[in-house]
């Protein structure tokens, strides 16, 4: 897929493939909602971007991992918490983004509504 000069390229974009739950496969591989990248004018490497409901089971692991433990184990405030960021990353616009998020933290979809409505009110 790569030549020498390109690896460095490439070791710097795949933590950022990584994070957003994208995959990494050659160029020629592409297809028509795959991004390409290029590296000194040629096309290195191809990524394959994750519909949005893996993103959000990809985000949630990902602050499980932060965090050590299963997300459903953190107290109140913590899991307040982690609503406000999943907001501001926009994980309530996607389809069942509620239901998503409670299930992973352990409560209802109410308790969520309830944690999103705390936030506008302050």
């Amino acid at each position: 897929m790569t030549g020498p000069a390109e690896e460095p390229f490439i070791a710097a974009v795949k933590p950022l493939v990584d994070a957003i739950g994208g995959e990494m496969l050659p160029p020629d591989e592409a297809s028509g909602d795959d991004v390409v990248l290029a590296w000194e004018g040629a096309d290195v490497v191809a990524v394959r971007l994750p519909q949005l409901a893996d993103s959000l089971d990809h985000i949630l692991a990902a602050m499980e991992r932060r965090q050590g433990r299963p997300l459903s184990e953190l107290d109140r405030r913590a899991k307040q918490e982690v609503v406000r960021t999943l907001e501001a990353r926009g994980a309530f616009s996607v389809r069942h983004g509620v239901e998503t998020v409670a299930s992973a933290l352990g409560v209802s979809r109410f308790t969520v509504y309830n944690y999103l409505n705390r936030e506008k009110d302050s």
